[in-house]
């Protein structure tokens, strides 16, 4: 009898063993997933001063919506939460639609190759941004669902695992995709 209660704590112990670890791998997929959208996001961030410094000349009078922009870049250095970062992102893009949108005012500035260039560069990080964000939605998604399932939903609660935020759109400004190409 001994045997058997001794055979069935075993079991039971590598089964709580299996779950946290698969907590704690899928946790650490959500977090790298997190730092990969962050590499993209910052990659939009450090291509706005030579966006500004391209448009600056054009756009005198939009000096606003310029300045900003690079005060949203130097809040996103302060920024370290998901929720944080969503809500710069949010704005940034906003900004940035603006700057595009306004462009095309500027028949010179549309005309730059810089300006060109750098409206490549930002379809192709935007594009990069959105793989990204689905990506760590889908990583969260499956960390917290399993944090929900029975038995993980035990294990979890015992060792203290928490959800991970999603990385959200909150505006339906936002949720539209930044408009790069004037070539139309």
């Amino acid at each position: 009898m001994g045997y058997i209660i001794l055979a069935i704590v075993i079991v039971l112990i590598l089964i709580i063993i299996s779950i946290y670890n698969s907590l704690v791998t899928l946790r650490q997929r959500a977090k790298n997933a997190f730092a990969q959208m962050d590499v993209q996001l910052q990659r939009r961030f450090d291509l706005i001063p030579n966006l500004v410094d391209t448009v600056k000349g054009y756009m005198k009078h939009e000096s606003d919506v310029l300045e900003k922009v690079t005060a949203l870049r130097t809040s996103w250095a302060n920024a370290s939460t998901v929720a944080e970062k969503s809500d710069l992102d949010n704005q940034l893009s906003g900004a940035l639609k603006t700057i595009m949108a306004v462009s095309e005012n500027y028949p010179d500035l549309k005309a730059s190759q810089n300006f060109s260039e750098l409206q490549e560069e930002l379809r192709a990080t935007e594009n990069k941004i959105a793989a990204s964000r689905q990506f760590y939605n889908d990583t969260v998604t499956r960390y917290n669902t399993k944090l929900q399932v029975i038995p993980a939903n035990i294990v979890a609660a015992i060792f203290g695992f928490k959800p991970e935020e999603m990385f959200k759109v909150d505006s339906e400004d936002a949720r539209k995709n930044v408009k790069v190409d004037f070539n139309n």
